[in-house]
């Protein structure tokens, strides 16, 4: 399809109204990094959570719906609209407000086929040269079983399409693996990669590939990656054992040429790619690509830039990501750790009061709401899987992490856990042993 007409530049002396769509910790990370940007007057969310809501309106809506976003975008009258979720951009979210005349942060409808087909992305690596695990489509249990004898075990099996970080299922059992991909009806089994995992995010214009730091998240829902696939349980930044060119080698090697490729097939892809990779032995390689800022890694990398958030959103949203000067970061480190409600993430149990929140966080502390909500008595509950995220900062991982856990501690949510291991071993250096 044919590129969007470009959305002009806004006046470089008019401060910013923006509104950021969703409701989660990655909405409520970014709404506060875009209200510390001093070009920014105003963040709006929808619908928003009890977190946006003390930096913002939140309003009412149904954040897959492209039209029903399109319009609250006009009625507010803001500049940039910034889609956090994975849904609403391939459900067309970001098409329908850049038809509306609005900037938009989030890539269309068919470039979020990078993150809304494992297949489609597959292809677009092989079309781009980007070195990835091999794989195979496969639409029937007859195709899932010789695809998992073909690539041999541990098995690697996802959901085709969109599954909420949870439709990946990695495992040494044959008959588990296939139960899954009968489940799923369409899935990609891939070879396993073997390796530490980084994610890499990159801001672009469509043209302009700007990468930020490293991250590393933790999928496993308990310590010593034990127990199931969720969503993310904690996440640090940045990664004081990877090599120095990672991200060079990343860019040059994975995401300019995967925004070429897009570009390349009229299908130019604006907002956050996503690189899901393994630095395995024989190389970088990618295990995933998403089309939004991930989440909980969002949480801790935002908590480091000192860019302005939203001139950089908004230059990327416009076309103008190349005049942008160099990301600046602060020193040290950041840990966040996932507070996540009982029973998660088969059945999280709702509804339980959160206590701990009315006192203040301590300096160097954020309290990041995700599933979270209010009652009638105005009290924040518990509404999903992944409640809260703590984040830490600190001059390095050991006291960023000390941050975060001295914070999370004193929060109560009844039959709530999380993971006590986040960036343990990378603070104790036993990352960069395994390395060497």
């Amino acid at each position: 399809m044919p590129a969007p007409d470009p959305i002009q530049p806004a006046d470089p002396a008019r401060r910013l109204r923006v509104l950021v769509i969703g409701s989660g910790g990655r909405e409520h990370a970014l709404a506060l990094a875009l209200a510390g940007d001093p070009g920014v007057v105003e963040v709006h969310s929808a619908p928003g959570n009890p977190g946006t809501a003390a930096v913002g309106p939140n309003h009412p809506v149904v954040a897959d719906d492209p039209d029903a976003v399109a319009a609250l975008a006009t009625g507010l009258g803001v500049d940039l609209v910034v889609v956090g979720p994975e849904a609403p951009l391939v459900a067309g979210v970001a098409d329908a407000v850049r038809a509306a005349g609005i900037a938009c942060f989030g890539p269309s409808a068919a470039a979020a086929q990078l993150e809304g087909s494992k297949a489609f992305a597959k292809e677009v690596m092989a079309a781009a040269g980007v070195p990835t695990a091999a794989a195979r489509l496969c639409l029937s249990a007859g195709d899932a079983a010789a695809a998992l004898d073909e690539l041999g075990s541990p098995y690697v099996v996802k959901d085709d399409g969109l599954a909420a970080g949870k439709g990946v299922v990695v495992t040494t059992d044959r008959q588990v693996a296939l139960d899954h991909a009968i489940a799923c009806g369409r899935v990609v089994i891939e070879e396993f990669l073997d390796g530490p995992e980084v994610s890499l995010f990159a801001v672009t214009d469509g043209t302009t590939v700007v990468p930020l730091q490293p991250a590393q998240d933790f999928k496993r829902a308990y310590d010593d990656d034990a127990g199931p696939n969720t969503g993310g349980m904690g996440a640090y930044t940045p990664l004081p054992w990877a090599p120095d060119d990672l991200v060079d080698e990343v860019l040059r090697t994975v995401l300019q040429p995967t925004v070429d490729e897009l570009a390349r097939r009229g299908t130019p892809f604006c907002g956050l790619l996503y690189a899901g990779l393994a630095l395995t032995g024989q190389g970088v390689r990618v295990i995933e690509f998403n089309a939004r800022f991930g989440d909980p890694e969002t949480q801790p990398l935002l908590a480091r830039l000192r860019t302005p958030l939203g001139g950089l959103l908004h230059a990327a949203a416009t076309g103008t990501l190349a005049g942008q000067p160099p990301l600046d970061w602060a020193d040290g480190a950041a840990v966040a750790v996932v507070l996540a409600a009982e029973r998660y993430p088969a059945t999280p149990v709702t509804g339980g009061v959160i206590g701990g929140l009315e006192e203040s966080a301590p300096d160097g502390v954020m309290i990041i709401h995700a599933g979270t909500g209010l009652d009638a008595e105005g009290q924040v509950i518990s509404i999903g899987g992944r409640v809260l995220a703590v984040v830490g900062t600190g001059p390095e991982l050991t006291t960023a992490r000390h941050a975060a856990y001295a914070t999370i501690a004193r929060l109560e949510l009844e039959g709530s856990f999380y993971r006590t291991d986040i960036a343990r071993r990378a603070a104790d250096d036993q990352m960069r042993a395994a390395q060497q």
